[in-house]
């Protein structure tokens, strides 16, 4: 896909499985949104092949729009219908759709089945959204960053709402900016940069090939007198450490040593494999250095 003579969009090969939730991460720019509006059929391709359903979207074909459900950041909901005749107006588009009541209960919405949509918190806003999306009873969802703006309780009930859509059977495409929110939710993610996968497997196969352990700590006021040593490289502003290393039983015990030669603890310590984060910010970083370098 390109724009003028900047292509957004290269050699992009996706391959979603049924039933499963597929995460597409990448930095702002990386062509996420061009390779999910082309999947929607919301943007036309200038070269390649793309089958979704066994249609082209490029086509929009009624036939493939009946089968998707999608769910943007904002919807355009009359805001002086309940929630039930939102979802009943937009279950009138589908020849085939969702019972409103099912429908209600996949996103934990039952109790505001009566309510205005005008009344409706932020998080219970988005929750209608989803069911929107749901109405059609689709067997591919699109999900747009669907906790944006949530606090702790309410992405921890978005979570269980995805958890739920996967239950019945219904394949999730989900972009996110949360990194944890896909280890958590996601089968299968594919990480874009430069308009080009970079890697994709399941966030247990991606740390698999990771073979450095993390170990962070809160650097103790009696120790920041003292030399520190080598395994320490960079202690941030507010005090805390973070040490990579492919060595760890190692490096722990020379952190250990030193500490408890000076007489006191390492608060906040922990040791931990690299999560999705930290794969994902050092294959971002390091296709980046290439891409600046071509």
């Amino acid at each position: 896909m390109a724009y003028g003579p900047h292509e957004a969009v290269r050699g992009i090969d996706l391959a979603v499985r049924r039933g499963e939730v597929f995460a597409l991460l990448g930095p702002n720019g990386a062509g996420k949104t061009t390779t999910v509006e082309i999947l929607e059929g919301h943007r036309s391709r200038t070269g390649g092949t793309v089958e979704v359903l066994g249609h082209d979207p490029a086509r929009h074909e009624r036939a493939y729009k009946e089968r998707i459900g999608i769910v943007l950041q904002s919807t355009g909901i009359d805001r002086y219908l309940t929630v039930g005749e939102a979802v009943d107006m937009f279950r009138g588009y589908y020849p085939h759709p969702r019972p409103r009541e099912e429908v209600l209960a996949l996103v934990g919405l039952e109790a505001q089945r009566d309510e205005r949509v005008r009344r409706l918190s932020g998080g219970q806003q988005r929750r209608l959204n989803v069911a929107i999306g749901l109405a059609g009873d689709p067997d591919l969802m699109f999900l747009d960053e669907p906790t944006t703006g949530f606090d702790p309780a309410a992405r921890r009930q978005a979570w269980e709402m995805i958890r739920n859509l996967r239950s019945t059977g219904t394949t999730v495409f989900l972009t996110t900016h949360y990194l944890d929110e896909a280890e958590q939710l996601a089968d299968r993610v594919a990480i874009i940069a430069g308009g080009r996968i970079i890697a994709e497997g399941s966030p247990q196969s991606l740390a698999s090939g990771q073979t450095r352990t993390v170990i962070q700590f809160r650097m103790p006021a009696a120790l920041c007198v003292l030399p520190v040593p080598p395994e320490v490289a960079e202690v941030a502003d507010d005090g805390r450490v973070r040490i990579e290393t492919a060595e760890p039983t190692r490096t722990l015990l020379a952190l250990t040593r030193w500490a408890g030669d000076a007489g006191v603890e390492l608060p906040n310590l922990t040791v931990s494999r690299a999560t999705l984060e930290d794969i994902y910010l050092q294959l971002v970083d390091a296709s980046e250095a290439v891409g600046a370098a071509e």
